[in-house]
This record gives C-alpha cells, structure tokens and sequence, in this order.
C-alpha cells in the first residue's frame, strides 16, 4: 500500500509539472493575435470586447476555436489544447486582470 501511495504522488506531481498553466497556454499561443487585437481578434482582459463574443455561448466559442472562424485558425495555435482548455483561456482573455 504505501508503494502504491507513494507511486500516485509520484504520477501526481510530474502531471502537475508537465501540465502548462492557462497564462503560459495564453503565452505560447494566444498572445499573438489577442493581445493586439490582430485580424479582429478581441483584446485580451477588455470585457467590453469579449461580451458579444460571450453573449454566443461558451460551447459555439470553444467550436469556433477547434474550427476556426473568420481569421482565426483551426485550433487558434494551440493544437494539443483540450476543450477544458480552450474554456480556461477564452475565460482567462474575456476577464480584466
């Protein structure tokens, strides 16, 4: 029992370090278009403009992402990004900081 215990912790502690936190997600692939607005992409953290985007639904936004829409690309740059994922950074850039 306690190897098991110890080999879960083990699991648990190298997913934690493995897994990238929503602002390095956001960093890595997010930041390019959204932090200037490019291709009309709405600014991070400016609710003002994310609230049309918002007022869809979070299902249609996490569609348009793994899709693409408009000038966005399929995957918005983060191509091993999970649904809950992509949820995490469209909260984290609609929201002021």
């Amino acid at each position: 029992m306690k190897g098991f215990v110890a080999g879960l912790a083990m699991v648990l502690v190298t997913g934690a370090a493995n897994a990238a936190t929503v602002e390095e997600r956001y960093n890595s692939s997010c930041t390019f278009c959204h932090s200037s607005g490019a291709a009309g992409a709405p600014i991070s953290h400016d609710e003002a403009a994310w609230k049309p985007h918002l007022d869809k639904g979070m299902d249609t936004l996490v569609k348009h992402v793994k899709e693409g829409f408009n000038a966005m690309p399929p995957k918005g740059m983060c191509n091993d990004c999970s649904d809950e994922e992509y949820r995490a950074l469209i909260e984290y850039m609609s929201k002021s900081k």
